[in-house]
């Protein structure tokens, strides 16, 4: 085991956060981690990796093991380029292959029986032994896969520094995943993901020899990665073996049968209660009406099933129908930073649409949105009366040293005091929460605010930017059924499946300096990309067979060409078998160093060694010019 919770307590300025917890994480385990926003999930993730010590209980950690631990905002911060960096997370393991080229040089000219060959051959076999269990020979090969896989293809040579927010967070996954330590602990990772690394991520995640814990709002992501599900609720923690579909079965049978349990104890209680008050006075009755009081004693206290807060409840609405068409986008070229995003887009949007942006990160589905709100651009207008209410997914437009209730109530200053609190109140935010700073809240807490201010400018054309980053399962849910209830028109960015699943019915992706609009909703569009995808690869394959057939006449075309294609052949077939013989002669060398009876003889062994070095500088020429002729 990685890491064990014995009967752990935590309170923070003497609220109780985690109570009684007990759980332990296995080697190469994967656990989802869910609850409530403020329920005590980071607090856990830090009880994990030490950095929080508990009130009570201990938490014990395998000696050696390694945790590598990304927060929500944690980016990377370097100088260096994306390459460098990342090469820098396996360094250990190119110095061992670097390590071993030396300590093979200095065996084979060190004394046979010496205190320096002993020490020399030991140093030998560990570095080999740590060069097998971590691949090392492959390490460079890992650093560009990861690289790739999480959207830094064509950027290895840009520098760190230069990068936004959300790519240094993707950097220091890349980089976690490259250092693949014992217990990888991920909050919130999907949150600066779009869709297609998402896909990969999951894929390498099942692959990956550590344990995993994983904080995420994303159905998906834990349905595909998670084979253990642990929520905290009320401060306890629960766990569930299987993904999150099992787990909302789970969970909704455990509710069933509290709820159940806990109303045959009230029933008990007062059958036996009622009993005695009716027979403990009389002297016939008095006797059994004593041992229904035993019973009453030995039945242990029902105890309430715990009913989580009611999630909020988003609701938007317009005073002014707009037109139609609530905008008309015709040869719309987009640029940001000197940069084309795309060009020549053009497509209208109805009345009562729900359009869902999607794309790559960087392609511009967050600029394309302010470009709507601003308005001012000829090829991108909004139809009449069309009003919109903007949600920005950094928050920027939150004054931080507001308090909650005065950033509401500055923007609706006609609104009374009792209403900007029901308003509120409604999207989640408690009363506690109204004089807060909003620099002092939480990132779901914000996004409250922030949709709630939103809702409160009552445009008929919602634009959200990233709407469900830092939202909780119950309020993602709650604001689907809100949007989906709105009459009016959606355009979004989000890189939540389900959220787009559920509320798009239309879809415009920017891809490969193009914008392209779709309709149907995302399964639609996901079906009409899998077709396209499919009639992609017959063309290259049948592509490619021309191209084959193509070469293939060329190099028949004249008798020489025939014989030097040959010769290339005949060639290459000589230099595999030349391998083939010295990696068998380069195994028999290495097994005869093994061999106690040969190590006993020292120019034998000086031989071996000197022969050694002769095959693999004969296998380096060999694969040079094999390179060369395929």
């Amino acid at each position: 085991m990685l890491v064990t919770f014995n009967d752990v307590t935590f309170a923070y300025a003497g609220n109780i956060i985690l109570k009684n917890i007990a759980f332990a994480v296995n080697e190469g385990e994967r656990i989802g981690l869910i609850g409530e926003n403020g329920a005590g999930k980071t607090t856990l993730l830090k009880l994990v990796t030490g950095s929080l010590s508990p009130e009570s209980g201990s938490v014990q950690r395998k000696n050696g093991a390694s945790v590598g631990f990304l927060a929500q905002s944690g980016g990377l911060e370097a100088e260096g380029t994306v390459y460098s960096e990342m090469l820098s997370a396996v360094q250990p393991q190119l110095d061992a292959v670097e390590r071993l080229a030396e300590l093979s040089r200095r065996l084979s000219s060190s004394e046979y029986g010496s205190a320096e060959y002993a020490a020399l051959s030991s140093r030998y076999e560990q570095t080999e032994r740590y060069i097998a269990a971590h691949d090392c020979y492959n390490a460079e090969v890992r650093v560009r896969t990861v690289l790739t896989g999480m959207g830094f293809s064509g950027l290895f040579g840009q520098k760190v520094s230069t990068m936004s927010g959300g790519e240094k967070t993707r950097l220091k996954l890349a980089r976690l995943l490259l250092e693949e330590p014992d217990l990888l602990i991920l909050d919130e990772p999907t949150n600066h993901l779009d869709i297609k690394t998402l896909f990969w991520l999951e894929d390498y995640l099942t692959t990956f020899k550590g344990a995993v814990i994983a904080v995420s709002h994303d159905r998906y992501f834990l349905d595909r990665v998670a084979a253990r599900v642990l929520e905290i609720e009320d401060g306890r923690l629960y766990s569930y073996p299987g993904n999150y579909t099992k787990f909302k079965a789970l969970k909704a049978q455990r509710i069933a049968l509290e709820q159940k349990e806990y109303e045959r104890l009230v029933e008990e209680r007062a059958r036996l209660q009622t009993y005695v008050d009716r027979n403990i006075v009389r002297a016939t009755t008095a006797k059994s009406a004593q041992s229904r009081v035993k019973q009453l004693e030995k039945l242990p206290e029902p105890v309430k099933p715990y009913l989580p807060p009611q999630p909020p409840r988003f609701r938007f609405s317009f005073s002014v129908q707009p037109a139609s068409c609530v905008l008309s986008v015709s040869g719309l070229t987009l640029s940001a930073g000197g940069k084309t995003l795309f060009s020549d887009a053009s497509f209208t949007l109805a009345r009562g649409k729900r359009l869902a942006v999607v794309g790559e990160n960087g392609t511009g589905k967050s600029t394309f949105l302010k470009l709507i709100a601003g308005g001012g651009n000829a090829a991108c207008t909004p139809g009449r009366y069309v009003r919109t209410a903007y949600y920005d997914q950094e928050n920027l437009n939150l004054n931080p040293e507001n308090t909650v209730l005065s950033e509401m109530w500055e923007r609706h200053v006609g609104a009374s005091q009792t209403d900007v609190r029901s308003a509120l109140a409604r999207c989640g935010l408690s009363e506690g929460d109204m004089h807060k700073k909003v620099r002092e809240l939480s990132g779901g807490e914000r996004a409250k605010l922030a949709l709630c201010i939103a809702a409160a400018e009552e445009g008929n054309l919602l634009l959200l930017d990233e709407p469900t980053n830092h939202l909780d399962l119950p309020a993602r849910e709650s604001l689907e059924r809100a949007l989906n209830d709105f009459e009016g028109t959606v355009i979004f960015v989000s890189h939540d499946r389900y959220f787009i699943s559920a509320v798009a019915d239309c879809v415009a992706e920017i891809d490969g300096g193009r914008l392209s609009y779709t309709e149907g909703g995302y399964e639609s569009w996901r079906e009409a990309k899998r077709q396209a995808a499919e009639l992609a690869a017959r063309q290259e394959e049948e592509h490619a067979r021309a191209e084959y057939a193509e070469r293939r006449k060329e190099s028949y075309r004249s008798k020489k060409d025939r014989a030097a294609e040959a010769a290339v052949k005949s060639r290459i077939k000589q230099i595999e078998a030349d391998i083939s013989r010295s990696e068998a002669e380069e195994a028999e060398v290495q097994a005869a160093l093994a061999d106690p009876a040969v190590t006993s003889d020292y120019k034998r062994v000086e031989e071996l060694c000197v022969r050694l070095e002769e095959i693999k500088k004969r296998q380096e020429e060999l694969y040079s010019e094999y390179e060369e002729l395929i």
